[in-house]
């Protein structure tokens, strides 16, 4: 099976140890990989990491606990680092978050504008991270509405009615390992109602492990319990839904399948 997990930090300190060992058991079960990053630092080794593994994709951006330290000058490095690499396939993970309040509502929003609008100038899609903040994230992306707008709801944690809005707006719904967790009946019931082409799965690791493996590092290849999952809720068998999903992630990512 070509499996895809279209979110894993592998640039983690938690792989400091083991990254090339990791990396080289992940692409003998993987067939691809997208690496977001979280500021300037872990975009740049993102951008180094992705030359250095052939089916290692990655994605530039600043998450929203890190905006209280953007500037124009390290937005415009972005856009260079996406510009001079064509390994980096998206601008993320961008987004909202309102359950840590690391930077304030003001600042998150006012950069995850900004980087909508470099995604824009770029034609890139975008990975957003929307924890606690769905209706201000749907709002921020209708104001950007156009043609070329489009991207990932990563590890996707809100409810069936607003990931129908998200796909009107020519989004894809990313589940993590939450999903396989037994207590998660409402995610569960979202992930069933997702139509499998706007589905895609992902470990974001190294957090979220799934069972088997709660409490350890997560690794990618532990995207196959998503898959395994979402085949589960969906009453499929788990060779359509990886071939589907990895389907929809070369789609929004323009990698050739």
């Amino acid at each position: 099976m070509e499996l895809f997990d279209t979110h894993a930090h592998v640039y983690d300190k938690r792989f400091d140890d083991d990254r090339e060992q990791v990396l080289s058991d992940v692409f003998a079960h993987l067939k691809y990989v997208v690496c977001p990053s979280e500021n300037l630092e872990t975009s740049r080794k993102t951008t180094v990491l992705v030359n250095r593994y052939p089916r290692l994709y990655g994605a530039v951006g600043i998450h929203p606990h890190e905006t209280c330290h953007a500037t124009e000058d390290s937005l415009q490095e972005l856009e260079s680092m996406a510009r001079e690499n064509h390994k980096i396939v998206a601008i993320g993970e961008i987004g909202l978050d309102y359950h840590y309040f690391y930077s304030d509502k003001e600042m998150q929003q006012k950069w995850f504008h900004r980087q909508i609008e470099l995604a824009g100038k770029l034609d890139l899609p975008i990975i957003i991270h929307d924890r606690d903040a769905h209706g201000d994230t749907l709002r921020i992306l209708r104001e950007h509405k156009r043609d070329s707008l489009r991207g990932i709801l990563h590890c996707y944690s809100g409810s069936l009615e607003m990931a129908k809005e998200f796909i009107r707006l020519g989004f894809y719904i990313s589940f993590a390992g939450p999903v396989v967790f037994p207590k998660s009946t409402k995610l569960k019931q979202v992930a069933k109602g997702i139509p499998l082409n706007r589905l895609l799965i992902e470990t974001d690791s190294p957090y979220l492990a799934p069972p088997p493996h709660r409490g350890e590092r997560n690794m990618p290849r532990n995207v196959i319990y998503v898959a395994e999952e979402i085949a589960r809720l969906k009453d499929l068998s788990v060779e359509a839904v990886v071939f589907q999903t990895t389907t929809n992630a070369c789609n929004i990512y323009k990698i050739e399948q």
